[in-house]
């Protein structure tokens, strides 16, 4: 089929390496411009550069919505649009466009994780696997019909940047699979129960601050979610500013105010986590690495000397 590629990121980069290695023609590539979003900047293999060294046209578009990008894509006479991490709405007369319409992918498990960041919150409420979705666009963003879906399990002590490598290697594979049953002309595909949708916000920077009165275990998967490249979690320290690179739950149970410095536990230092932490019935965050704003790093051992004082989300 003859393919317009909507795409951003190493997502799109992957999926368009994956489309011209295919038996299907690439006839455009719109992308992004350049961002400097903390976000935006992980993961930036460039869309534009690869469709270029491969003599594909390319259009940046921050929205898709003019009537200049709107005639070059009616005259590339798409079979199909492939929209691979497109940041922002792509309207019904764009998606609606070509014959078979628009294919989505989209990584997490939809209807589950519609929107952006699906991995990161997906690893900060524990859940244990994650995915990649094929699906029909529609007005509604992420709600289309499934064409296919392929999961990976969480491992316990993954972090965002290892499920990242591990549904990336989907990305490629699933699109060209998916047109390749749209054009046998296959139409029986799975519609989404909307009953257990959930649509999630861009990640800032605000959301890396950690908030004590959570449970240790959830504390626990933010810091394996904001892992290196992205940015950390982070808590404050007699008023500095300390990133959380490694942590667990403590194996012993700990009772107290939520952010206490409390007591060493192996290699690490356990702090009191939970809006019910006076109870003493549940673990705390067992700390065992640290990065200050300098960016030299220690181990939490050597970071808190004494134990005493509070872990704070404001200076």
């Amino acid at each position: 089929m003859r393919v317009v590629m909507f795409g951003y990121q190493t997502w799109g980069h992957r999926t368009l390496q994956a489309l011209l290695a295919s038996e299907h023609e690439v006839a455009l590539a719109v992308t992004h411009p350049k961002s400097d979003h903390a976000y935006e900047r992980i993961w930036s293999d460039s869309v534009a550069d690869l469709a270029e060294e491969h003599g594909v046209p390319v259009i940046l578009r921050d929205r898709p919505d003019d009537e200049e990008l709107l005639h070059r894509l009616k005259a590339a006479e798409p079979d199909i649009i492939v929209a691979t991490n497109w940041r922002t709405w792509i309207p019904p007369h764009v998606f609606d466009l070509p014959p078979h319409g628009t294919l989505n992918v989209h990584d997490s498990l939809l209807p589950a994780y519609a929107g952006f960041s699906p991995l990161i919150w997906a690893l900060i409420n524990g859940e244990s696997e994650v995915g990649v979705t094929a699906h029909i666009m529609t007005e509604e963003l992420d709600a289309g019909d499934i064409v296919l879906q392929r999961t990976v399990p969480v491992g316990p002590t993954d972090t965002a940047t290892d499920l990242f490598h591990k549904t990336i290697e989907l990305f490629g594979p699933i699109t060209v699979d998916g047109l390749d049953l749209i054009a046998s002309g296959r139409t029986d595909w799975i519609p989404q129960d909307r009953s257990k949708a959930g649509f999630f916000h861009k990640r800032s920077i605000e959301d890396s601050r950690i908030d004590w009165t959570w449970p240790a275990r959830d504390i626990a998967n933010l810091v394996r979610a904001q892992s290196d490249p992205y940015p950390n979690a982070f808590t404050f320290h007699r008023g500095e500013r300390v990133r959380i690179l490694s942590a667990s739950t403590s194996k012993g149970r700990y009772g107290g105010t939520p952010g206490r410095i409390f007591i060493k536990e192996g290699d690490g230092v356990v702090i009191v986590a939970g809006a019910d932490a006076r109870h003493g019935r549940n673990p705390g965050l067992l700390i065992e690495r640290v990065r200050t704003d300098d960016g030299i790093e220690f181990p939490a051992g050597e970071f808190f000397k004494t134990m005493g004082g509070y872990l704070t989300g404001r200076p």
